[in-house]
């Protein structure tokens, strides 16, 4: 049995057998060694195999696509439905449904496409996913850390940091042209068939990259691409670029690759544009795919960003200054003063955000920049609550109130300073302070900082 394929455990001989997929169980008819993957649709319609793609899709929620049929109607709709769609899975005939076409912002400009499948098409990619996973998973370079299990951006980041650090302090630093939208279906296909044999398997996948896409209104045929929003796409997207992985090693690079997001690490900057052309070239000859040139580029580490953060020459990770940026906008619409609710309810809305946002920035060195985040929320907070005064009489009295003399109210309220010049006045500080923020509730990022 070649145990690059399957490393769960399968029939040796013909016959009836279990398999293990994420320490479950599910039925292997006819595994032999001629035959290893040539039943795979068996296994992806077991009825342990569906329940358990259907507890993942309902627990990830999600919006309705193109039907409008939500998650939680879709239990009802399989019960009805449920020997239809097993019997058309089985014999080749099921067809997914046109795809809802969605288009989001991305961080660094322009907009990605998102395609939000129906949530019966969901449940059949999730059955599909973890099947193929456990085949493809042990396959995967130990540089490849997007989407995948026990791997996550910390640990690509943590990797990049210790390259740098051992003195490849040059990144070459790749971004693929809209690569969800770009890749080549016909080759993505020949990758999947080296090792899938089940035909009716692999005639269902290429259904799934073919299915159209309906936006404003218009259905849209696909030809390329396997837009984000699928469970399967995040695998299928691993499986394209995984040829990509096994040629730098086979080279001797030292990468890290999150998705469509990677960058090598190079000694000097000669051999960072040696790599970059040899890379462009491969990418265009064997996978189809084009890069951003106005967005890869060949530089010193501390020039350039990876996965939200920057890596300076020793190594350290510190928050890129877009993802600061991006962190203050979001504050900002936040706090802004026309969504006319509460303090009390804008700080939820604060504690919802900045614990996720640490989370992901904890691999920041040192406590100076939470701080400063946290000296800057409290100030956007004290300007919020002043602008609900909105008129001056309203704002004397609500300065007494705080404790403010009548004098300094008069005065702070009289003053013709913008609300945020007035927000960091001393008086104000001291009425509306630290303690009393704190026990609003307000999430301190600093505190979290120095609990690491």
């Amino acid at each position: 049995m070649d145990r690059r394929f399957i490393t769960h455990g399968v029939c040796g001989k013909g016959g009836t057998g279990a398999a293990t997929f994420e320490g479950q169980q599910v039925l292997v008819v006819s595994m032999t060694r001629q035959t290893l993957t040539q039943d795979l649709m068996q296994i992806v319609c077991s009825r342990s195999n569906l329940n358990r793609a259907y507890k993942r899709v309902k627990s990830n929620k999600g919006a309705p696509g193109v039907d409008g049929m939500s998650v939680d109607e879709l239990s009802a709709y399989i019960r009805e439905h449920k020997v239809k769609i097993v019997s058309s899975l089985l014999d080749g005939t099921y067809k997914p449904n046109t795809v809802r076409g969605v288009a989001i912002p991305k961080a660094k400009g322009g907009t990605r496409q998102l395609g939000i499948p129906t949530v019966l098409d969901r449940l059949v990619q999730q059955a599909i996913h973890q099947v193929l996973e456990p085949i493809f998973e042990p396959r995967f370079s130990e540089s490849s850390y997007g989407f995948r299990p026990k791997r996550s951006a910390h640990k690509a980041l943590k990797a990049a940091s210790v390259y740098v650090a051992s003195g490849k302090d040059w990144v070459v630093d790749i971004d693929l042209a809209k690569y969800f939208d770009q890749v080549n279906h016909d080759i993505l296909m020949s990758r999947l068939a080296r090792v899938i044999g089940d035909k009716i398997l692999l005639k269902l996948i290429r259904k799934f990259l073919q299915a159209g896409m309906m936006s404003n209104g218009v259905v849209v045929s696909r030809q390329a691409g396997t837009p984000q929003g699928g469970p399967l796409s995040p695998l299928l997207s691993n499986i394209m670029l995984d040829e990509l992985d096994k040629e730098l090693e086979r080279r001797g690079h030292t990468f890290c690759r999150y998705a469509d997001d990677f960058n090598i690490y190079v000694g000097s900057e000669k051999a960072g544009h040696r790599v970059m052309q040899s890379v462009k070239q491969f990418l265009a000859t064997k996978l189809k795919l084009q890069i951003n040139e106005t967005k890869s580029a060949v530089a010193k580490v501390g020039e350039r960003q990876f996965l939200g953060y920057r890596i300076q020459g020793n190594g350290q990770l510190s928050v890129s200054p877009d993802s600061i940026k991006r962190m203050k906008d979001k504050v900002r619409e936040l706090t802004k003063r026309n969504r006319g609710r509460s303090l009390g309810v804008i700080i939820q809305s604060l504690n919802r955000y900045l614990p996720g946002w640490f989370q992901y920035f904890q691999l920041q060195k040192g406590v100076k920049l939470f701080e400063r985040t946290d000296q800057w929320i409290r100030r956007r907070l004290r300007c919020y609550r002043l602008k609900q005064c909105k008129r001056r009489w309203p704002t004397a009295k609500y300065l007494m109130s705080l404790g403010i003399s009548k004098k300094n109210a008069w005065r702070l309220a009289m003053s013709n300073k913008s609300w945020w010049r007035k927000s960091h006045n001393p008086i104000i500080n001291a009425a509306l302070s630290n303690e009393w923020l704190n026990n609003m509730g307000l999430v301190s990022l600093l505190d979290k900082a120095n609990q690491r």
